[in-house]
């Protein structure tokens, strides 16, 4: 073949993941978002993560997490999604990555970080519950929506 595929690097730009939770009626939250220390390039195992987001304003935040919400509803994401942006900073623009539909290495870090038990929630969600229907059980007063 003749053809030839040219693609941008991201190499170098920030990365930023948003984890999400999402039932089968549309229900969805932001449990939080993540902030890769290293910049794309270096694997998100491999990187040091933070939650929340250190060098993101409010609507930056808000923008990406809208963002979020609309990928996990466009693939009508029954139970966790983590989604992943490259985020390039003057002008603020930033490209999806990744899409895991699936709890993740992430999910884990996130579950820990915020206390909310992400696995658990998702296996409820996918065998039906929705989230206003789940107990948190790390806290009696919750249910699944924070």
């Amino acid at each position: 073949t003749t053809e030839i595929e040219i693609e941008r690097s991201l190499s170098g730009l920030k990365e930023m993941e948003y984890e999400i939770l999402r039932d089968s009626a549309g229900n969805a939250i932001c449990v939080c978002n993540m902030e890769n220390l290293d910049p794309m390039g270096i694997h998100t195992g491999e990187s040091i993560v933070v939650t929340p987001s250190l060098t993101l304003n409010n609507d930056e935040y808000y923008d990406m997490r809208e963002h979020a919400l609309r990928i996990a509803e466009s693939l009508n994401i029954i139970g966790a999604c983590n989604v992943q942006f490259a985020l390039e900073r003057d002008p603020f623009k930033f490209y999806v990555i990744e899409v895991n539909p699936r709890t993740s290495r992430s999910s884990a870090l996130a579950s820990k970080a915020t206390g909310y038990p992400i696995a658990r929630i998702a296996a409820k969600l996918c065998v039906g519950y929705l989230l206003n229907e789940i107990k948190n059980p790390n806290n009696r007063n919750k249910f699944g929506l924070l």
